[in-house]
């Protein structure tokens, strides 16, 4: 058999970054648009090598659709945990931060780790990613065109105005394929209902995890999964000098979002979250690291709730 060629991928919203590692230390880079027309381009470009394995970071939306392209073109994929890739870089105590650099040092990564390789989601779930990620794209228009609306010239109001009213019908018009789309098929319908029992978790971030979180036999633990989320604690250290411990932000950054709101509604109702940002107070924590760790906690519930297929239990949970 031929050699390894390890590709890496490094994904941004726009575009992304490839570095095919062909032979020991010699790579071949490129970019592409991150669009159909980018991925029909990239698998045009791959042909050539041989025994190609392809290995990107899990970035939720902007990634998903590359992967599916490249699955179904027949390359060997694997989509891992942006955590586990960024110790490696640590490791080789790479201090280049580019997307060009990135993408290479994911290739050596891939060539080094040999990861299992990843499927796409079934057709349920991929239906349902699309709807959500498509709710969360028109949200973020409205949110922009009510910004707008408070300093527009007066005779500017009236078209943001429409456009608004335009947004809200089609903002309920997903929800409810989302929400029909949840009710037809009896395994969402199930984990929704698990996921809901958790006080703090309602139909939005319900949807959001269900699209996003997939195969949960990927996760060995609750750590597992808060990593994929971007929501596990970084140090940064150099000799005596230790700097702020802050979270990572590699990861899943549709469910890192959908999280915040519904973590500040479990600090009051959600009693074991709300014990937990009672005594992160009393400890003199800021405000932004107690929503952090309510982000965190009410991730790791959903977790507890999926993996077990038990409805969640306060007082098992307060006892414990």
């Amino acid at each position: 058999m031929n050699p390894l060629t390890a590709v890496g991928i490094d994904v941004s919203k726009d575009k992304f970054d490839v570095a095919v590692l062909h032979q020991e230390k010699k790579y071949k880079d490129k970019s592409f648009k991150n669009n159909t027309k980018g991925f029909a381009e990239l698998i045009h470009w791959l042909r050539p090598f041989e025994n190609c394995h392809v290995c990107m970071e899990s970035t939720g939306s902007y990634g998903i659709a590359l992967a599916t392209a490249l699955h179904d073109a027949g390359f060997r994929i694997s989509v891992e945990n942006p955590a586990r890739i960024h110790a490696f870089g640590r490791s080789e105590l790479s201090r280049n931060k580019t997307d060009k650099g990135d993408a290479r040092m994911i290739a050596r990564y891939c060539r080094m780790h040999v990861p299992r390789l990843w499927a796409p989601a079934p057709p349920s779930e991929r239906k349902l990613r699309s709807f959500v990620t498509r709710l969360q794209h028109l949200r973020e228009m409205q949110q922009m065109e009510e910004n707008r609306a408070g300093t527009a010239e007066p005779e500017l109001l009236e078209l943001i105005e429409k456009n608004l009213v335009s947004l809200q019908a089609q903002i309920k018009e997903v929800r409810q394929k989302i929400k029909d789309h949840i009710n037809n098929d009896p395994d969402l319908k199930r984990n929704k209902e698990l996921l809901e029992s958790i006080p703090g978790i309602a139909e939005v971030l319900s949807s959001t995890l269900l699209a996003f979180i997939g195969d949960m036999s990927r996760f060995r633990n609750s750590k597992k999964i808060v990593a994929w989320a971007g929501l596990s604690p970084m140090l940064q250290e150099s000799g005596l000098w230790k700097g702020q411990s802050r979270i990572s932000k590699r990861g899943c950054a549709e469910v890192r979002r959908s999280l915040y709101m519904p973590a500040i509604v479990a600090m009051r109702w959600n009693p074991h979250i709300k014990n937990l940002a009672d005594r992160m107070r009393l400890e003199k924590r800021k405000g932004k690291v107690i929503i952090c760790a309510a982000m965190k906690k009410l991730l790791q519930l959903a977790y507890g709730v999926l993996k077990s297929g038990r409805p969640f239990n306060m007082e098992i949970c307060l006892a414990s």
